[in-house]
């Protein structure tokens, strides 16, 4: 039988109740897991509201270590239900230490270890330098009863390396939970397309499919986020994907076996130059 992953990408909105915002974002696993859905992706910090738009002390105090914070636990025991694979975006403290993570919940429950983001915004309306320090960890890709899968964090999906890194470590999917939308000093600047247009030249590059889970509506700073959520295919063309305002699942399938053929047969890897990228 030939080996497949069906993935799940959840687009919502979510105020500042954090068990409020569990229990939405549960609801939707549930929902997706009866869809078929093995590996199911939250957007980033989805424990409340983004709240990077300013600088605000009182949002040090959301932190939780990865082990026991509050999104992570209430999740452990969903995932093993489900028999589901779910990376839990989440708003870390490790003593002094703040840090934007997930941890990946494996289809027993379990936690498989601790992921933090590489890269770290700082602009209008993403303020994240404020509230987080760059990731220690280094990529990482994660062996889960589903599949070998690699994760990164919004920002991170910006940038080749990071895709690539998680590549040739041989990730199968890609996924990144995500919280970006308008821009506060330039109103006519909409990023959605690049946004896309990113990670879809990630798939392409790598032949590997690419999951993006973002947050939709307009929160109490006025920032709006513009969802756009999707799954792209190894040749980056979005086999599923919401609109701005859409609220729910995107559920897709992916042959493994056709995909590793597929990625050999192109020989991105086999003709890699390394002596020339140092």
């Amino acid at each position: 039988m030939p080996r497949t992953i069906t993935v799940a990408a959840i687009q919502t909105s979510y105020g500042e109740d954090i068990n409020a915002n569990i229990k939405k974002t549960e609801g939707f696993i549930r929902d997706a897991a009866k869809r078929g859905a093995q590996v199911i992706l939250p957007s980033e910090l989805f424990q409340g509201p983004y709240f990077c738009t300013t600088q605000e002390e009182k949002w040090f105090g959301t932190a939780f270590e990865a082990k026991s914070h509050p999104c992570v636990v209430a999740l452990e025991p969903v995932a093993k239900e489900l028999g589901v694979v779910i990376p839990v975006s989440i708003y870390e403290r490790e003593g002094p230490h703040y840090y934007n993570s997930l941890v990946v919940l494996d289809a027993d429950g379990k936690q498989l270890g601790v992921y933090r983001k590489s890269h770290i915004p700082d602009g209008p309306g993403y303020q994240e330098k404020y509230y987080f320090r760059p990731g220690d960890t280094g990529f990482k890709v994660w062996d889960t009863a589903h599949g070998r899968i690699g994760v990164g964090i919004c920002w991170d999906q910006w940038f080749p390396e990071a895709a690539r890194a998680m590549a040739l470590m041989g990730a199968q999917v890609l996924f990144y939970p995500t919280a970006i939308g308008s821009e506060p000093h330039d109103a006519s600047l909409d990023t959605r397309d690049p946004w896309r247009r990113a990670m879809q030249g990630h798939a392409v590059s790598n032949v590997i499919p690419v999951v993006a889970s973002n947050r939709i509506g307009v929160e109490g700073s006025g920032q709006a986020f513009y969802g756009s959520s999707f799954i792209a295919d190894h040749r980056g063309d979005l086999v599923e994907s919401f609109d701005r305002t859409d609220e729910g699942v995107l559920v897709h399938e992916f042959d493994l076996d056709f995909l590793d053929r597929h990625r050999a047969a192109w020989g991105f890897f086999r003709d890699r130059r390394t002596e020339f990228y140092r």
